[in-house]
C-alpha cells in the first residue's frame, strides 16, 4: 500500500496596501482634498500648500518623513500657534 499524497496550499493572497495620501483638508478654509504634499527630498523640506486659500507651509524632513508628517506638523503648528 502507498501514501497517500499531500495536497499542496495555495499561495497567501496579496493584501492589497493602498498608497498614503497627499492631498488632505485644509485647516482654514475647510475645503476637503485642497492641500497638497511636496515632499524634496534632495533638499530635505516637505511643503504644504492650499490650492484654494494659498495657505503654505514648510518644514524639515529626513529619509523617513511622509506625506502624512508633513500635514500632522502643520495641524501641531496651527494648533500651538492658536494657544
Amino acid at each position: 500500500m502507498g501514501r497517500r499524497r499531500k495536497s499542496s496550499k495555495p499561495p497567501p493572497k496579496k493584501k492589497m496596501t493602498e498608497p498614503l495620501q497627499i492631498v488632505f483638508p485644509c485647516p482654514f478654509c475647510n475645503h476637503e482634498k485642497s492641500c497638497e504634499v511636496n515632499l524634496d527630498r534632495t533638499r530635505n523640506v516637505g511643503t504644504v500648500t492650499c490650492r484654494v486659500c494659498l495657505e503654505d507651509f514648510q518644514t524639515p524632513i529626513n529619509y523617513l518623513s511622509e506625506a502624512v508628517d508633513v500635514y500632522s506638523d502643520w495641524i501641531d503648528a496651527c494648533e500651538s500657534a492658536n494657544q
